[in-house]
């Protein structure tokens, strides 16, 4: 009887656990976006830059370099963020403040990349992995004082600067959303008493809808671009020749690929027809050349990492590691939500990409670092097993 309940209780040593489902996940992820890219560009590539394959070759490198990341941070424990907290928190919004420097750059009207070395990187994709590990440091921290008003007051102050800076400086409203979202989540998880959270947020979503009132009471005084997009998105027929078309377009390619699609590289909407096809309405395509059927599989594929997501949470080592986890689940799961949402017009265009399928070098190479932080995690994780099973174990490695 004793011999029964050791059996049950024993655990395998740190580094012995591995979690290969989210890995080979990531990596057809990683594989059908180049495929992806490739097939939604290489048309306007053509056309831009006379080498079919040239927004290819840029996404490839970009995640070259970022598998090497991946691997590299899965191999580091994670514990080390906790001692760069500050300098990854501080140092993501020093980034956006390069913006404003000579080594900005401005591409289609928007001031949101800089340039170094040779390298273009939007800085609100450093900031969505500065404000993860800031924020999962400051919960980890404080424990059970997270239910106190100072302290989630501090969270939300931090939240709130990094979004602001964000919205204001580069006027990227997606990116301070998404940032917003993620310190959001993280803080009702890794809150025990989300009370008064749970009041503001109804206050909130309140006001939202009493602005939309307002404001589609009052649409003729609606001149800035932001308020043309609520307009198109409520018809984007009257505004298909601005900023209703690429909706329009995307609602196109939706419709016409039917449940099997016209196969893959067949897409018509892509030849000159919806603008940037690779990058906010990769989604419209996928459904278009693979039809609802591929589309469908694409969400189920997103739906199992988000599920591994919490699988690894839930049996995280500590608090800090679950709440790395927990930021980045609330990252990747914001963003196919918005992005399925504005290409399906279910919200307005928000210019959300679709992770690891997008064209987008920075987001792919930190979401991979990302990724390498949630698998560094779950090697942490000590599962169940047999003493003879793990008797077994040291006897064939020669322990």
């Amino acid at each position: 009887m004793v011999k029964n309940e050791r059996e049950k209780t024993a655990l395998t040593r740190k580094g012995t656990f591995f979690d290969y489902s989210m890995l080979i996940i990531v990596l057809f992820l990683v594989v059908f976006g180049l495929v992806m890219v490739y097939s939604t560009s290489s048309y306007s590539a053509m056309l831009k830059t006379g080498d079919s394959a040239y927004y290819f070759k840029k996404q490839m490198q970009a995640t070259a370099i970022g598998l090497v990341v991946m691997f590299a941070v899965t191999m580091t424990d994670y514990h080390i963020w906790y001692k760069f907290k500050w300098i990854a928190y501080i140092g993501s919004l020093i980034t956006v403040l390069l913006v404003l420097t000579p080594i900005g750059m401005e591409f289609n009207g928007a001031r949101r990349w800089i340039k170094i070395a040779g390298f273009s990187m939007q800085p609100a994709e450093i900031v969505k992995l500065g404000i993860i590990i800031m924020m999962a440091a400051f919960i980890s921290y404080s424990g059970n004082k997270m239910k106190s008003f100072r302290n989630n007051l501090v969270f939300c102050i931090m939240a709130a600067i990094a979004g602001g800076m964000i919205f204001i400086i580069t006027k990227n409203m997606s990116s301070a959303i998404i940032i917003l979202g993620i310190a959001y989540v993280m803080l009702m998880i890794g809150n025990s008493k989300p009370k008064w959270l749970i009041i503001a947020t109804i206050i909130g979503l309140l006001a939202v809808a009493a602005f939309l009132i307002y404001f589609f009471g009052n649409v003729s005084s609606a001149e800035h671009f932001r308020f043309r997009r609520l307009l198109a998105w409520r018809n984007p027929e009257n505004y298909a020749s601005n900023v209703g078309m690429q909706t329009l377009q995307a609602l196109y390619a939706l419709g016409s690929g039917g449940f099997f699609g016209k196969g893959l590289g067949q897409s018509i909407q892509k030849l000159g027809f919806l603008p940037e096809a690779q990058n906010d309405m990769v989604f419209s395509i996928i459904c278009e050349e693979l039809g609802l059927f591929g589309g469908i599989c694409l969400i189920i594929l997103f739906m199992l990492l988000i599920w591994r997501f919490m699988v690894i949470a839930n049996n995280a080592p500590d608090l800090f590691g679950s709440m790395l986890v927990v930021g980045v689940m609330a990252h990747i799961s914001i963003q196919v939500v918005l992005n399925v949402a504005v290409v399906t017009n279910l919200i307005p265009n928000t210019g959300v990409t679709l992770p690891f399928i997008s064209y987008g070098g920075t987001s792919v190479l930190f979401l991979l670092a990302e990724m390498g932080i949630v698998l560094n995690v779950s090697r942490q994780i000590r599962v169940p097993v047999s003493v003879s099973a793990v008797s077994r174990r040291e006897r064939a490695q020669g322990v």
